[in-house]
């Protein structure tokens, strides 16, 4: 056999192996009901990076790609404003001041702050792209992680710095904050997942076999969650020991949020996958599926009374479901 027939034979075994795998997938997500999301906005951004519920429940910001935003309203989910605060893509926003101020952070190094109106309040601007954020309105803290490995902790309200850290070599991936105890966490490229206090010393985490793209603390702080292709990671704060799940996802677990008072996390996967679960934190087994995008799955978000969940994703798209008020 010629080196050329060998290669064919190769490539159509790869084929047939892919297109066998593809309808395995299908026929597996198929055999269980999916919800449906109750609103769907089909063209909310280019592509979508971010989703975020106000604390009382009655507005969604999200945004994209190309630096727009853009504000729901709920519950019917109608659109409320848009503006282009971004000349690159959104990879934070949060609601702060009694959900009157939106505030997002860009990979173009730019922190900024609107009223929900849209009206520019505050801009911070020449800082190294930012990756991800986290805020907590409450404790007036917001969190941001950086393409150089750095990680900055900031005054929520008025954007004062009150610590900066280079905990990686390589680019932070996710941030989280843990509210009720102070604690924060990042992950990056490099593999390392760090946890610090704006007081104490950082300590490095057991380091996981794959990247840790998302990140969140349980409500009850003994645990810190992450996502990887394919499986879910639960670290123990205590000790700092890791244990990973498998899941019924099928690509990179982009986005987790706690919810059900930490009984299940909210789960969102891309590149091979779109997925949105509920999943067992303990488990890593899905207890909840809804309607999967079109495309890659970016990010999820759950309202804080656990009344409505968002998502978005590379296909464009915002969608709203109304899950019900938790106990």
């Amino acid at each position: 056999m010629s080196p050329i027939a060998g290669k064919e034979g190769s490539f159509q075994h790869i084929r047939h192996f892919l297109f066998y795998m593809t309808l395995f997938l299908l026929a597996s997500c198929a055999s269980y009901p999916h919800e449906p999301a109750g609103v769907i906005h089909e063209d909310a951004h280019r592509g979508g990076t971010v989703v975020a519920f106000s604390q009382s429940g009655e507005l969604l910001a999200s945004g994209g790609w190309s630096g727009n935003v853009r504000l729901w309203q709920l519950p019917g989910g109608s659109s409320l404003r848009y503006w282009r605060g971004h000349s690159d893509s959104v990879n934070g926003i949060a609601f702060l001041a009694a959900d009157q101020q939106v505030v997002t952070a860009g990979y173009d190094g730019v922190l900024q702050r609107r009223g929900v109106g849209g009206k520019l309040q505050q801009q911070l601007t020449g800082l190294v792209p930012i990756t991800h954020m986290d805020a907590d309105p409450l404790t007036d803290r917001l969190v941001t992680g950086h393409r150089d490995g750095t990680v900055r902790l900031w005054k929520a309200s008025d954007f004062t710095l009150l610590d900066e850290r280079k905990l990686h070599t390589g680019a932070v991936k996710a941030v989280a904050l843990d509210p009720q105890r102070g604690r924060y966490a990042s992950s990056s490229t490099d593999g390392s997942v760090a946890v610090w206090t704006e007081a104490g010393d950082a300590r490095y985490l057991e380091e996981p076999p794959a990247d840790a793209f998302t990140l969140a603390f349980s409500p009850d702080g003994q645990w810190l969650s992450g996502g990887t292709w394919f499986r879910l990671y639960r670290w123990n704060l205590d000790d700092g020991s890791l244990v990973t799940l498998a899941t019924e996802h099928y690509g990179i677990i982009k986005s987790v949020q706690y919810t059900d008072k930490g009984a299940s996390l909210a789960s969102i996967s891309r590149q091979t996958d779109s997925s949105v679960y509920f999943l067992d934190p303990v488990s890593g087994e899905v207890t909840r599926r809804f309607q999967r995008h079109d495309l890659c799955g970016a990010d999820v978000s759950v309202s804080p009374d656990g009344r409505y969940m968002a998502t978005t994703s590379d296909d464009a798209s915002v969608r709203i479901w109304v899950l019900g008020s938790q106990p």
